[in-house]
């Protein structure tokens, strides 16, 4: 795969992926927290069910006590009892 002009700028100036592009992040801390960055909107939300969509697909997330806590327009982080989480690529 052939690398673009700013993806051999970014490599260049040691910029990680996930900020020269719109690639998510995904943190996982435990089995209570899940952050994403790079996130563009929640698609469904319940206390054990919650489905997020990224530049790239979606993530689902299920557990027990969900919260949405700590939103900011690129971040959020998921806290409660999480059980899995599933990827679905666009």
């Amino acid at each position: 795969m052939k690398k673009s002009r700013k993806d051999k700028i970014n490599q260049f100036l040691d910029i990680p992926k996930e900020i020269g592009s719109n690639v998510p992040k995904i943190t996982i801390v435990g089995f209570e927290e899940l952050l994403i960055e790079n996130y563009k909107g929640i698609i469904e939300y319940e206390e054990f069910f919650v489905r997020i969509s990224t530049h790239i697909g979606n993530i689902s997330i299920n557990g027990f006590e969900l919260n949405l806590n700590e939103m900011t327009e690129d971040d959020i982080l998921v806290t409660g009892k999480i059980e899995s989480v599933d990827f679905e690529e666009r």
